[in-house]
């Protein structure tokens, strides 16, 4: 069981979350499907509901903030040394970074910002709360990966931002590359959507592992949800997309199930 209570290297991404319009509604949804314990968290995190799974931090649900109306999401967060320097970053390659850096209580200090092809990403710099406590678990997340229609200039602005390197492993007919900090480690991936039908938005999605992706998927859809993809096979497992009953886009793989 991959654990840590490790400040996360930056440039990982280290935290994912949903933004929805019921949160009570996605407490039931996700423990159900991941089996999660949702706590609740102190009156002043306004609403904020923390997913623990075998008794460690894996990610966290929350109300929609601001007055402008916005889609549920999943939400992916990248690990910072200092969330000021990189809001500058993105800056300075051509991000919007929609809000200075603020504190988060004493747990921690964030930013949203969107990339150059408006795909939209949290960092996270940690203080009492280091991120999630454990990934690559069932009920747990395990990958994630941009699906972009800007993807070169992608890979230009994440590398000028955290400093990524990235690693060709599709092909012509579906471009895909990993994306590697300085010890060289695959941390996540980034997939050419230009060629896709729907015009869908760029976003970063979040993958969370399962012990069975039929299963999974079956379960998903009796609690609500709908199947986008899948199930399918790759060399990374047997995996689906759904969108959940609030809207929320994300993954569901297998990892020991896998095909050449």
């Amino acid at each position: 069981m991959p654990t840590t209570d490790k400040v996360w290297p930056q440039g990982t991404p280290c935290w994912v979350d949903c933004s929805v319009d019921d949160p009570a509604a996605a407490r039931d949804f996700y423990s159900q499907l991941l089996g999660w314990e949702v706590l609740d968290s102190p009156p002043e995190a306004g609403g904020y509901l923390m997913a623990m799974l075998n008794g460690k931090p894996a990610a966290g649900i929350g109300p929609k903030m601001g007055p402008d109306p916005m889609p549920s999401v999943w939400t992916t967060y990248f690990a910072a040394d200092s969330a000021d320097k990189i809001a500058g970053a993105v800056t300075e390659a051509g991000g919007a970074v929609f809000m200075p850096p603020f504190d988060v209580m004493d747990v921690g200090r964030m930013f949203i910002a969107a990339d150059t092809a408006n795909a939209v990403f949290g960092v996270w710099e940690a203080k009492a709360h280091t991120g999630a406590q454990i990934y690559n678990e069932p009920g747990a997340y395990c990958w994630n990966d941009l699906q972009t229609t800007g993807y070169k200039p992608s890979q230009d602005f994440y590398t000028s931002v955290f400093g990524w390197s990235f690693d060709e492993i599709g092909n012509e007919q579906m471009p895909y590359s990993t994306f590697a900090g300085p010890d060289g480690r695959p941390m996540g991936g980034m997939a050419d959507s230009s060629g896709q039908p729907g015009g869908a938005p760029n976003y970063w999605l979040t993958w969370f592992q399962v012990a069975g992706a039929d299963a999974a998927l079956d379960k998903a859809n009796s609690l609500g949800a709908t199947v986008l993809m899948g199930p399918s096979d790759s060399p990374f497992g047997r995996m689906g997309i759904v969108s959940g009953p609030q809207g929320e886009v994300f993954g569901l793989i297998d990892t020991t199930v896998t095909s050449g």
